[in-house]
């Protein structure tokens, strides 16, 4: 190795582990809050300011000293703003090599300043899309400078602290005041996080235009992950990523596990299918018990009625206000979570007294349109089942149709079948969950899980209804279920025997209805 290249290796290593006092600071950002404390530091210490447009006259006015970047790159912005920052001379003085002779040397022959310090965050594209159509307003927060500039000294981390947000802006307060200087670990870790923000700023940019164009591309992008106390069980780690407060508000108890996450989920799902006054309870994804009533009380009561047993430690959940009557009955029930759009302040105090029960808010939204999950070294996608069996959707197959009060109960029924692990079957009652078959491998075995369990809670089930979320290959279901009272059955249809279930209910005087639509979940 000759001595040039040793020298070289020996001014590379050596930097490698240096701690960084700035120099020269490049600021440009759209949120100009909390900004103030790190211009006041910088300019305490002597550091050389370079900044455009608002973010310039906002540190004017603070009375610090600011060198336009117009004066370093003499060009002025065009474009209405689009090309500022977009020059060698800045790029130059992020990117140059400070432990390599000729990358020196370059920006010296070109007057090329040092960059040591980037305090850039993006244009608001995400909020953007969520509070304009306008595509004009939409392509105008598409960050061009910004992400190039994040990129760059990111990239270039062994010389440049790199700070892509706001959200930063404490520590890098901290890292400033420390008299030893930024360390190389500290700005790697901050070119880790300038990197995600870029990377998961691209995804909303790249979802949003694929909306339209469909292209066979899947980017899934969530950022700042909550650590859960463990995952499905206490040997398993667990984390949540996503904006769980957009939805929900936790106004009691301990901090919300894995498994709740799941169970919420699920009840947040399902609860979106009724308008009228309803009550439900959940117990590892599935509905143990479900009632529409005219107030939550009664819904509460008649939902419990369903499995008392299994509502013990579950999710209860309701799209109505709880009034002190309700919480009165709900406060004597041990259940791990409780939902609810609105309490009454006198029913949350009650139902706050337990001070590990979770409480949690509900701001009812669209569900999102897509479910991502894991299968073997890849992921799955699908669109999510957001069809629900309408009672004109529902086709008469047998000689005698359903009463009014069957039909209501078979609409009830199948948003519960909708909503609960497959195979299953759904017996319903004057809009009560009398029971249900859930996850089996049958679905005479669903069935028959059902009406044991009816049986085992005293439900009289002469005159109720059945829900089957897939066809019945054989009569055998309609059987049972005629022999257990059952009077009116809905199902998709589609099975190239469902003249055999037909002809069973003729026989036997039941109503049958079709969907034509299938809602196994997995």
């Amino acid at each position: 190795m000759d001595e040039v290249s040793l020298n070289l290796q020996l001014k590379f290593f050596a930097g490698m582990g240096s701690a960084l006092k700035p120099k020269t600071a490049l600021i440009s950002v759209f949120y100009k809050d909390g900004l103030e404390p790190i211009v006041r530091e910088l300019h305490k210490q002597g550091v050389s300011i370079l900044s455009t447009g608002g973010t310039q006259t906002f540190i004017e006015q603070l009375n610090i000293p600011v060198i336009p970047v117009e004066s370093i790159t003499e060009y002025p912005s065009i474009f209405g703003g689009r090309v500022k920052t977009l020059h060698p001379k800045i790029f130059g003085g992020i990117l140059h090599r400070r432990d390599l002779d000729s990358d020196v040397q370059d920006a010296k022959d070109r007057e090329i300043p040092g960059i040591d310090l980037v305090i850039v965050d993006l244009y608001p594209f995400e909020e953007t899309i969520a509070q304009t159509q306008d595509e004009s307003k939409i392509i105008e927060k598409i960050d061009i400078g910004g992400i190039s500039l994040i990129r760059a000294a990111a990239k270039n981390y062994k010389d440049v602290l790199i700070v892509p947000s706001r959200e930063d802006y404490s520590e890098v307060l901290g890292l400033l005041q420390d008299s030893e200087g930024i360390s190389l670990e500290a700005r790697k870790r901050f070119a880790a996080k300038a990197f995600a923000m870029s990377s998961h700023y691209d995804s909303a940019i790249f979802n949003y235009f694929n909306e339209e164009v469909e292209l066979p591309e899947l980017r899934v992008s969530y950022r700042n992950g909550r650590s859960l106390r463990y995952g499905e069980n206490p040997h398993q780690n667990g984390t949540f990523f996503g904006d769980f407060d957009k939805q929900l508000e936790q106004l009691n108890g301990k901090e919300v596990s894995y498994n709740n996450l799941l169970d919420i989920d699920s009840a947040v799902q399902l609860i979106h299918e009724f308008t009228e006054t309803t009550f439900a309870i959940l117990k590892h994804n599935n509905a143990c018990g479900l009632a529409s009533r005219e107030s939550v009380k009664n819904a509460y009561l008649d939902a419990l009625a369903g499995d008392p047993v299994s509502a013990f430690g579950g999710v209860l959940i309701t799209n109505a206000k709880i009034d002190l009557a309700a919480a009165e009955e709900i406060n004597k029930l041990f259940c791990e979570v409780l939902i609810a759009p609105e309490y009454d302040e006198d029913a949350l105090e009650l139902l706050m007294s337990k001070k590990k029960r979770v409480i949690l808010k509900h701001n009812p939204e669209t569900p999102s349109s897509g479910i991502v999950r894991t299968s073997l070294n890849g992921v799955l996608w699908q669109e999510r089942d957001l069809k629900t069996d309408a009672k004109e959707e529902m086709k008469v197959v047998t000689n005698q149709g359903p009463s009014d009060q069957e039909l209501e109960d078979l609409v009830f029924a199948s948003k519960i079948a909708k909503h609960t692990k497959s195979n299953t079957i759904v017996l319903a009652k004057n809009k009560q969950l009398c029971a249900s078959g859930v996850g089996q491998t049958s679905r005479v075995d669903a069935l028959n899980q059902a009406i044991h369990k009816a049986g085992e809670f005293k439900f009289d089930l002469k005159g109720s209804v059945m829900a089957s979320d897939a066809f019945f290959p054989f009569p055998d279901c309609v059987e049972i279920a005629d022999k257990a009272g059952v009077s009116a059955v809905v199902q998709p249809g589609g099975s190239i025997k469902d003249q055999l279930s037909i002809d069973y209910c003729n026989k036997a005087g039941m109503a049958m209805v079709f969907t034509g639509t299938r809602h196994f979940k997995h």
